[in-house]
């Protein structure tokens, strides 16, 4: 066993091999026993104060605490092993590299956590839709900017220069534009919504078929629940290249109704369903009594056509306003002996 466990591979023994194994491994399952502890300890810390600060801190510890434990066992297992000195200075300037990643995502985490602690709760009791449609779009370019902050400083560390790093990024910005050529359409539409402001949250719109109420407005995309429940993510760059029909900003809601009487109906029998049409819309609180139209369409094959358009109030419930005049006509015109059409055919069989 000993001879085995003897053999060189790549510089090492297996048991250098095994021992460096170990100490990887052991870091991970140390990091996960340490967040287990961790979770433990901070809900009685957490239950024992008042504030939030230490809950926000606690939570935002948790995941880069247990990275960093398992980032320190690879560095550990990779000092048990011989290494020439390019794969030396590999393995100390990729742990740097996590290391720096492990702090920017503490940062973002941090910063994610007061925002939803703090920020958020005050934001929905404003009344303020800007304030609530700008808070996310202000989040994420905050986490996107420190991210990129960190991987610029990580890359630093290990000798490369910042400044021409940077650079480098600006020259590369064509062709990255080019490859992310829809991303940006949708971040450019997220910047279009946010400045033109065609609609905010809580806002009922139509677009593309879609029609529901603005629940959130992102930077790629914004999420609108439709009438039937459902939430749809909609791209941003839609907002450019399609209408878009803002329901909640209508003064009022128009309803157009073509209704079809029997050719049997009397000009005079004609000229009492128009009146009691405009009755109907003028005993109503719910409509705009000023601009109903009633007219006398057309002959169609099957009836003698009504159209009657008139306005409900922003302020009424719509459906219960249709549902309401709708009934009324029903029972008017029954009560006037007023009958409406359905198509019919009559065959007229010729004896020869």
């Amino acid at each position: 066993m000993s001879d085995y466990l003897s053999q060189q591979y790549f510089m090492n023994t297996i048991s250098q091999w095994l021992i460096a194994i170990a100490f990887i491994v052991g870091g991970i399952v140390f990091s996960k026993i340490v967040y287990f502890l961790f979770k433990q300890v901070s809900k009685k810390l957490i239950n024992s104060t008042v504030s939030k600060l230490d809950d926000v801190l606690i939570d935002t510890l948790e995941k880069p605490t247990m990275f960093a434990i398992a980032i320190f066992g690879f560095y550990l297992g990779t000092e048990q092993l011989q290494k020439t000195q390019e794969i030396e200075l590999l393995v100390f300037n990729v742990s740097k590299i996590l290391i720096v990643i492990c702090i920017t995502w503490f940062i973002a985490r941090l910063i994610n956590s007061i925002v939803e602690e703090y920020m958020e709760p005050a934001i929905q009791v404003s009344e303020s839709k800007s304030k609530r449609q700008l808070l996310p779009i202000i989040t994420k370019v905050m986490t996107i900017a420190i991210w990129i902050m960190g991987v610029i400083i990580a890359f630093s560390t290990i000798g490369y220069n910042l400044a021409g790093l940077i650079a480098g990024l600006g020259i590369g910005g064509l062709a990255f534009a080019l490859a992310a050529k829809d991303y940006l359409q949708n971040i450019f539409g997220g910047i279009s919504v946010f400045t033109d402001k065609p609609f905010v949250i809580d806002d009922r719109i139509r677009i593309n078929g879609f029609d529901g109420k603005v629940e959130e407005i992102g930077i790629r995309s914004s999420r609108i629940r439709t009438l039937s429940g459902s939430l749809v993510a909609i791209p941003n760059s839609m907002f450019i290249s399609n209408s878009v029909e803002n329901v909640a900003l209508e003064p009022t809601r128009k309803i157009a109704l073509r209704l079809g009487l029997t050719y049997a109906t009397t000009p005079e029998k004609m000229k009492e369903a128009m009146e009691i049409l405009k009755e109907i819309v003028a005993d109503n609180q719910d409509i705009v009594t000023d601009i109903p139209v009633v007219f006398f369409e057309n002959f169609s094959d099957f009836s003698l056509v009504l159209s009657f358009i008139y306005y409900i109030r922003k302020e009424a419930d719509i459906p219960l306003a249709q549902n309401k005049i709708n009934l009324e006509i029903l029972e008017r015109f029954k009560k006037a002996e007023l009958d409406f059409a359905f198509p019919t055919q009559t065959i007229h069989n010729i004896k020869k």
